[in-house]
C-alpha cells in the first residue's frame, strides 16, 4: 500500500504455500516500484497500469526460470490508482480479486473475474447462485505468472462523493454474501474498521484461505485500511 494513497494493490497468491507467498509478494513489489518510478510520466494511466501489471508477470516468470520448484506458483491481483491528471480513478487486475463500489445501498462487483465460472454466468449457461457451489469456481483463466498471459483488464472507476471501494481476496467473497458484505460498509465509517470486521466476519464462517480487503473512501478525501 502506497503511503501517500496514490495507489492500493492486493494480490493473492497460488502454488503451494512458499510459491504462493513469493508470486504475491513479487507483484505487489513490483508494481509498487514501476509506479513510484513512473508515476509523474505522462503516459496514460490505463497505459501505466498494464505495464505495470505486464512488469510483474516478467518477474514471476524469471522467478520460476530460477527456481523450478516455484514454477506453478501464480498470484492474481487487483489495483486502485489516483493519479492528479485523471478526474476518476483507474483500475487494473488479473485474476478474481475484485473492486467493489458501494453506492448508498448497493454494492456493485466492478471487475469480471478471470475465470470459467465467469464466463459460464456471462453466456448464461450457469446462474450466480449455481456459481457459488460450482466445483470450477476457482479455475482461473488469467494469472500473474504464465507465459500466456492475455488479458490485463483496466477501467476508469466512476466516483462521487459517499462511495466507497473495496478491494479484496476471493477469501472474503467467498464466506460473505454482497447483502453482507454490503451491510458492513454501511454501517461501519472508519475504513480500518470495516476492513477487519469483514476480515473477521469472513473467518468466524470458517473462511480457510487468505483474506486480504483494503477499503477507500474516494470522494472528498481518501482513508484506508
Amino acid at each position: 500500500m502506497d503511503p501517500d494513497g496514490r495507489f492500493f494493490i492486493v494480490a493473492d497468491g497460488m502454488g503451494g504455500h512458499a510459491g504462493g507467498q513469493e508470486a504475491s509478494r513479487l507483484a505487489t513489489a513490483t508494481i509498487k516500484t514501476f509506479l513510484n518510478q513512473h508515476w509523474q510520466d505522462t503516459q496514460p494511466t490505463a497505459d501505466l497500469l498494464r505495464q505495470a501489471l505486464a512488469q510483474a508477470n516478467n518477474a514471476i516468470l524469471h522467478d520460476q526460470f530460477h527456481h523450478p520448484e516455484r514454477s506453478d506458483m501464480g498470484t492474481t491481483v487487483v489495483v486502485l490508482a489516483f493519479r492528479q491528471q485523471d478526474d476518476q480513478p483507474w483500475c487494473a487486475h488479473v485474476g478474481d480479486s475484485r473492486l467493489y463500489r458501494l453506492r448508498g445501498h448497493q454494492l456493485d462487483q466492478i471487475t469480471e473475474d478471470h475465470t470459467w465460472i465467469a464466463r459460464a454466468i456471462r453466456e448464461g449457461e450457469l446462474t450466480p447462485a449455481q456459481a457459488r457451489s460450482h466445483p470450477w469456481r476457482h479455475v482461473l483463466a488469467q494469472c500473474l505468472g504464465r507465459e500466456d498471459l492475455t488479458q490485463i483488464d483496466v477501467q476508469p472507476i466512476e466516483v462521487h462523493p459517499g462511495d466507497r471501494l473495496l478491494m479484496c481476496s476471493d477469501g472474503l467473497t467467498e464466506e460473505l454474501s454482497d447483502h453482507l458484505i454490503a451491510s458492513h460498509l454501511k454501517s461501519i465509517r472508519a475504513c480500518e474498521a470495516v476492513a477487519t470486521a469483514l476480515v473477521n466476519s469472513a473467518k468466524q464462517r470458517g473462511g480457510r484461505d487468505n483474506i486480504t480487503v483494503v477499503v477507500v473512501n474516494p470522494l472528498p478525501t481518501m482513508t484506508t485500511a
